[in-house]
């Protein structure tokens, strides 16, 4: 996942601004016991998507894909007084123990998690959403895509993480084309044809795609 060089990384870390002590507190947790900790988005993803979110302005956020709740809490530092961030997750498993950091956070009146299916809960949802963050299931990227993409107003902007997928999307860099490379194969192209949008895919860590509605 990681392009940079090492040592390069942590400066450009060092140089970033700092997390709080409770994103910490998840990064800590996460890697000594929850598998696959490195879903968590981390430092500097963390502090792009802060960036990101206090540029925008959001009110209402919508996150799929949870996992244990540190893109949350880094997207809602951002949002504007009165908002909402939903976040939905189907690990029913990781559901306490997110809960407990959002209790733990001066965002927790703005946090809610869904636990479920995204299918069957985002038409449930009536919020109006101005900054939507996409960290789940890879093979379905285009499905999420397209069930918000008409929904949603110019100027709204979502962005997807693992689009690079450890660099399997260059031939070189993979033995066979699996299922889920080739679906993000197909989704970044799709989205870099849809004249609804613009979008730049940012190399960090694994590949974030930033799109805005046109």
């Amino acid at each position: 996942m990681e392009f940079l060089d090492r040592d390069l990384q942590r400066y450009i870390e060092s140089q970033s601004m700092e997390e709080n002590d409770l994103l910490k507190k998840i990064d800590r947790e996460t890697n000594l016991s929850v598998l696959k900790p490195r879903m968590l988005s981390g430092h500097l993803q963390g502090r792009i998507l802060s960036m990101l979110s206090h540029m925008m302005k959001p009110k209402y956020v919508l996150e799929i894909g949870t996992f244990t709740g540190y893109s949350a809490l880094c997207l809602a530092e951002g949002i504007v007084p009165g908002g909402k961030l939903v976040t939905i997750d189907i690990n029913e498993e990781l559901e306490d123990r997110v809960k407990r950091y959002f209790n733990e956070s001066p965002y927790k009146d703005l946090l809610e998690l869904k636990i479920g299916s995204a299918d069957e809960i985002i038409p449930s949802l009536s919020y109006q959403w101005d900054l939507i963050f996409i960290d789940a299931d890879k093979i379905n990227y285009q499905h999420y895509y397209d069930l918000l993409i008409d929904q949603i107003t110019p100027g709204t902007f979502i962005i997807l993480d693992n689009v690079l997928w450890s660099g399997k999307v260059l031939e070189k860099n993979r033995k066979k084309l699996d299922k889920v490379t080739a679906a993000l194969l197909d989704f970044n192209q799709a989205v870099q044809d849809d004249p609804k949008v613009e979008n730049v895919l940012f190399p960090l860590r694994d590949g974030l795609m930033v799109l805005r509605k046109l």
